[in-house]
């Protein structure tokens, strides 16, 4: 007794259709991606990064720029910190003024030998004893001025030079503060543009990927269809490649958190890339 085995075949197109979807898939497969097309690549530092990292690490910028104030304020401090602001004409006027009162001094003494020739004892004890005792007091009067000249000499030279040591204070935090300001807009500046840069880069390894994976997308359509076909029930394709973020929208992202960073510290930093 023979068994007979009977198979029921597709429709020769379909067969035919199944042929041809076999001898694209074999010759689709056989050579591998090049997968470098679309390989992740990260946008190098903007120009203004690089420039926001120089000056915050170069000495004397940054934070580092208020030495030479801090240095120079040392310099009005101190017992000796006046005398960069003395005036220079303060002696010519102290010689002027004492010159002055040993003229009207020597008047006075001329006022005492008037007084005693009038009264006839012109070089007598007691011309001496007066012109003695007012010679005394000139003398301590005329102390009294030039030490007074002196010490408002001083004291205005010194308030100059506490003006001077606190305007150094202000310039050690105001110069740093600028800088750091100056710092903070060329990062925000320049991770903008970098984050400009990287959403190219994803947009084209995105466009790259989507060239590279569009014919088996083909096949992959094609066969779901001929599966429909053989088997009689309608089927419903489903991509296997699926759609990265947009990529500038990813960028910006990543962009405004750098800002943030950048907004935030001075020196040093990374950047993040997607």
């Amino acid at each position: 007794m023979s068994v007979q085995q009977t198979q029921a075949l597709p429709p020769q197109y379909v067969q035919d259709l199944q042929k041809d979807y076999g001898t694209q898939l074999t010759t689709r497969t056989a050579a591998p991606l090049d997968t470098g097309l679309f390989a992740p690549t990260v946008a190098g530092q903007d120009q203004a990064q690089k420039d926001a990292y120089a000056m915050a690490t170069t000495q004397g910028q940054g934070i580092g720029a208020f030495s030479p104030y801090i240095t120079q304020a040392g310099a009005y401090s101190g017992p000796q910190g006046y005398q960069s602001f003395a005036s220079p004409y303060q002696q010519d006027v102290i010689d002027a003024t004492l010159a002055e009162y040993d003229t009207q001094a020597a008047q006075g003494l001329q006022g005492i030998a008037d007084r005693a020739t009038a009264s006839g004892n012109l070089g007598g004890g007691r011309e001496g004893v007066m012109a003695a005792q007012y010679q005394n007091k000139s003398d301590m009067n005329r102390a009294l001025l030039q030490s007074g000249l002196l010490q408002q000499g001083f004291t205005q030279a010194n308030q100059l030079a506490n003006q001077a040591f606190t305007q150094q204070q202000g310039l050690a935090g105001l110069v740093p503060a600028l800088q750091q300001g100056d710092i903070s807009t060329l990062g925000q500046v320049g991770a903008t543009q970098q984050a400009q840069a990287q959403a190219q880069l994803d947009a084209t390894r995105e466009a790259n990927r989507l060239e590279a994976y569009e014919p088996y997308e083909r096949l992959g359509y094609q066969g779901q269809g001929i599966a429909s076909i053989a088997s009689g029930a309608p089927g419903q394709y489903q991509s296997s490649v699926v759609p990265n973020p947009t990529p500038l929208q990813t960028a910006l992202g990543v962009g405004s958190t750098l800002s943030g960073i950048y907004g935030n510290i001075m020196g040093p930093y990374r950047t993040r890339t997607n």
